[in-house]
Parts: C-alpha cells; sequence; structure tokens
C-alpha cells in the first residue's frame, strides 16, 4: 500500500516525517508527502490534483488530506475537502468503504498535536515544567488564542527562542519525541484512525 499525503506546510512535513513510523508498522507500507506553499495554495490547488489522481488511481493507494482549522469552521472547511473529492470522482472515507481519500484537520493547528502529548514538548524541551493540569491546556484542540501561540509563550517563558519560534525546527523535535498511544488530542486521533482505517484496523 502507499500513502500519498497533501500539507500545507513544510512544518507538518517535518512532524509527519517522525510521526508516521510510529503509526505504520507494516514495511511493505510506503508514502510520500506533498508539501503546498500555505493553505490557500492547497485548497486552490486541491480539485486539480485530485481530479489528477483520479485519473490513475489504483486500489492500493490512499490519499490523505491535512490542514490546519485556524478559525474557520471546521464542518464547512471538511466539506469543502469532501466536495473537492467527489467532484474529482473519487471515494471519501466518510462516505464509503472501501475509500480512497482521507480528509483530517488539525484542530486548531497542528501544535495542538504536541499539547496533546506534553511529555514529548518536555523531552524536546527540558526547562518546559509540567503544565497540562492547567485548565487552558487541558483540552489541546481547544486551546484559546492559537495553539502556535501557546507553545511559542510556553517556550519563550523558560528562555527558548526570544526571538521566534522556527516552526519546522520545533515541530521536527517535539514530533521525534511523541508517543500516539498516549496523545490526547482529538484532531490526532482522528488522524491515527484513519491511518489504521486504511489497513483494517480501526481504533
Amino acid at each position: 500500500m502507499h500513502l500519498e499525503f497533501l500539507l500545507e506546510e513544510p512544518s507538518a512535513e517535518a512532524a509527519l516525517n517522525n510521526i508516521l513510523p510510529k503509526l505504520v508498522s507494516n514495511d511493505e507500507v510506503t508514502w510520500r508527502l506533498m508539501v503546498y506553499s500555505g493553505k490557500s495554495d492547497l485548497l486552490g490547488g486541491l480539485y486539480g490534483a485530485l481530479k489528477g489522481y483520479a485519473a490513475w488511481i489504483t486500489s492500493d493507494y490512499r490519499l490523505f488530506i491535512l490542514l490546519d482549522r485556524d478559525d474557520q469552521d471546521c464542518r464547512l472547511l471538511k466539506q469543502k475537502l469532501e466536495s473537492a473529492a467527489e467532484l474529482a470522482g473519487l471515494v471519501t472515507k466518510s462516505k464509503s468503504t472501501p475509500f480512497q481519500v482521507v480528509n483530517r484537520i488539525a484542530i486548531e493547528e497542528l501544535e495542538a498535536w504536541f499539547f496533546g502529548d506534553p511529555n514529548a514538548i518536555r523531552a524536546a524541551f527540558p526547562k518546559v515544567k509540567k503544565f497540562e493540569n492547567q485548565e487552558k491546556y487541558r483540552d489541546p484542540d481547544n486551546i484559546r488564542g492559537g495553539t502556535w501561540e501557546a507553545l511559542e509563550k510556553l517556550l519563550q517563558g523558560v528562555g527558548y527562542y526570544p526571538n521566534g519560534l522556527p516552526k519546522i525546527e520545533v515541530a521536527r523535535k517535539i514530533s521525534s519525541h511523541m508517543n500516539p498511544l498516549v496523545n490526547k488530542s482529538k484532531s490526532f486521533l482522528a488522524f491515527n484512525e484513519g491511518i489504521q482505517a486504511c489497513f483494517g484496523q480501526a481504533l
């Protein structure tokens, strides 16, 4: 089986390079990460890309589209992704089994996945103390003010990156320590469920 991931930015690529080997144990599975220049670039080119895949895609291919929700309505954004796949002639996981396309949204940003695994943050940045029992961090997908901003404030508060966080570097460092079995981000769990469903291992 081969998995194709359409991503909106390089930090998602950096994270998935570390995360996917932890989610896919089958040595016969391959994958490729396709990085766009932001959400608008991915959304703008999505139908054309999916139409291209539809012309030749084989039964052992699965396509994953991963976007940050940011401040958009999650349902409307998901519907936009579903509609693009349907218009291209592809079957999504939400509609049927077997499927060709899995649409997933990081809520509200990829950094929620990092907050879902506090131990990974501390392993990457040892000066960070226990924070996850604070009310504002208890639900990684509902951190107010933006998860990227919250992560920046958390790290800068103990002396890391005073001039601003490099997204790719931070994503690479934290994701290398992530344990998918303990992650509490609902959007991460939904992403993992989509991966496992490809192999008939629904969580």
